[in-house]
C-alpha cells in the first residue's frame, strides 16, 4: 500500500474519520454551546480561502502559511502549533502538501476535527507522476474544475460541527462552485487563445501539472513536483535546448520558489543565440498579498490564465477577468 494511503488512513483512525468523511470527535462542542464566530485553522492560502467562501461570518480562519511560503518545506514553528491548538477545526490540503506538517496533524487530530479538503476527490481525477515515489501530485488547485469538488468537503465538515447553519453552507457552497465554474471557463477561453505551437509552459517546480492537463498546455518544470528535489544540470542543459528547438519566447518564475534556476535557463538559451523573456510571476504553492485581489483564489487563477496567455501570445484583458488584477 502506498505511503500517502497509509498517512490518511492513519489520521482518519486518529481523527474518528469514516469511509470518505471525517467525523467529528465525541468531545465536541453542545450545539447549544457553540460560539460564532468558529475558530478554524487552515495550512495553506487556498484551503483558507475554501472555508472563508464556505462558512462566511459563520467561522474565523487563521491562515498558517502566508504568501510567498512554500508550503513543501514548511515546518510547523511554535506559533502555527499555537494557533492550531486555538481552533476549533483544522483544514489542511492534503496529498502530502504538507508533509513536514504531518505530525503535527496526526496528534491534533486525536482532539478536535481535522479535515483534508482533497479527501473526497476521486482518485481516477489526481496525477501521479513516474517521479514521486507512489504518492499523488498535491497541486490540484491548479485545475479549477477538480478544486471545485474541495468545496463540497469543507461544506460537509463544517454541516457536520455545525448543522444549526448547514442549510446555509450548502447554499453558500453552490454560490462559490458557481464563481468557480466561471473562472474555469475564463482559463479554457484564454488558454485557447494561444497559438497552438506556443502552447509550452516551462516553471520553477512541476507545480502546473494539472493546469496542462486542464487547460490545454505542455508543461515543464526544471524542478520536480516537491522543491525539495534538486535540479541538475543535466535537466537544464535538457530544457535549453527544448527552448532553442521550439523557440520558446517566454518562461516563468514561481512566487514561492527561487528564481535561480530561470535565470540559468534565460542565460544558457542565451548562450546558444536564443533570447529568452521572463514572462511573469505566477502563484504556485501559495497566493497573493492577504488582503489583494491575488490574496484570494479566484484572483490567484484568474492572475495565472491572463500571464500565462498574454505572455505567450494569447489574448486576455490586462486586468484579468474581473478587471481586478494589479498591473
Amino acid at each position: 500500500m502506498r505511503k500517502l494511503l497509509a498517512f490518511n488512513l492513519i489520521l482518519c483512525l486518529l481523527a474518528g474519520c469514516q469511509s470518505e468523511q471525517a467525523s467529528v470527535p465525541e468531545n465536541s462542542p453542545d450545539q447549544e454551546q457553540l460560539n460564532y464566530p468558529i475558530p478554524v485553522a487552515a495550512t495553506v492560502g487556498m484551503v483558507a480561502d475554501l472555508v472563508k467562501n464556505v462558512g462566511r461570518e459563520y467561522v474565523d480562519v487563521t491562515q498558517i502559511m502566508g504568501s510567498g511560503v512554500d508550503p513543501h518545506m514548511h515546518k510547523a514553528s511554535r506559533d502555527d502549533v499555537q494557533t492550531i491548538m486555538n481552533s476549533d477545526m483544522v483544514f489542511y490540503s492534503g496529498l502530502m502538501l504538507e508533509g513536514k506538517m504531518a505530525d503535527t496533524l496526526i496528534k491534533v487530530a486525536r482532539t478536535k476535527p481535522v479535515f483534508a479538503v482533497t479527501e473526497l476527490i476521486d482518485p481516477k481525477s489526481l496525477l501521479e507522476p513516474d517521479d514521486f515515489n507512489g504518492h499523488y501530485d498535491p497541486h490540484v488547485w491548479m485545475d479549477v474544475a477538480t478544486w471545485s469538488l474541495c468545496v463540497d468537503a469543507v461544506k460537509d465538515a463544517l454541516s457536520q460541527y455545525d448543522p444549526r447553519h448547514a442549510e446555509v453552507y450548502q447554499k453558500n457552497a453552490d454560490e462559490y462552485k458557481q464563481q468557480l465554474k466561471t473562472l474555469h471557463e475564463y482559463g479554457l477561453k484564454t488558454i485557447k487563445s494561444i497559438p497552438e505551437n506556443s502552447r509550452i509552459l516551462i516553471t520553477s517546480h512541476d507545480a502546473f501539472n494539472y493546469f496542462g492537463r486542464a487547460y490545454g498546455l505542455e508543461v515543464l518544470g526544471v524542478q520536480g513536483i516537491s522543491t525539495e528535489s534538486e535540479a541538475g544540470l543535466k535537466r537544464i542543459n535538457e530544457l535549453v535546448d527544448l527552448l532553442v528547438a521550439k523557440n520558446v519566447k517566454a518562461v516563468f518564475v514561481e512566487s514561492s520558489v527561487s528564481k535561480k534556476n530561470i535565470t540559468a535557463l534565460i542565460d544558457g538559451a542565451k548562450a546558444q543565440g536564443h533570447e529568452i523573456v521572463i514572462g511573469g510571476e505566477l502563484f504556485s504553492d501559495a497566493m497573493g498579498e492577504a488582503g489583494s485581489y491575488e490574496g484570494s483564489y479566484m484572483g490567484m487563477l484568474d492572475h495565472n490564465f491572463t500571464i500565462v496567455a498574454r505572455a505567450l501570445g494569447g489574448t486576455a484583458p490586462e486586468k484579468g477577468m474581473q478587471g481586478k488584477l494589479t498591473p
